[in-house]
């Protein structure tokens, strides 16, 4: 009964792993290439790469290997530090170029002048 719980938590902890390297995939795919050179982080590919051998890693080995543990690693790191560089700049990051938070449907909002 103990393992069998044991287990069971160690596979919950498993797909969360999972989960969260998919999350900083999926983010750092969506964020625009000149970020991450505004931001002063390495490139949007290097990224990808990196976050995409930590969800692989996490998918095909057990917990208790030394490899999603390096990729647990990398994906704590963009999440820390490359996303908030990201989100901190304006737009966020995202996929929206140029404009300011004034700016309506039909253009910047002027204050009626």
């Amino acid at each position: 009964m103990l393992m069998q719980g044991f287990d069971s938590f160690l596979s919950l902890l498993s797909l969360a792993l999972i989960v969260f390297s998919g999350f900083a995939l999926v983010d750092a795919a969506l964020r625009r290439e000149d970020g991450y050179r505004a931001a002063d982080k390495q490139t949007k590919p290097f990224w990808l790469i990196v976050l995409g051998l930590a969800f692989v890693v996490n998918l095909i080995f057990n917990i208790f290997s030394f490899l999603p543990i390096i990729g647990l690693v990398a994906t704590i790191v963009y999440m820390v530090d490359v996303r908030p560089a990201l989100r901190s700049l304006p737009g966020g990051g995202r996929g929206r170029r140029g404009g300011s938070s004034s700016d309506g449907p039909y253009g910047p909002y002027n204050g009626g002048r």
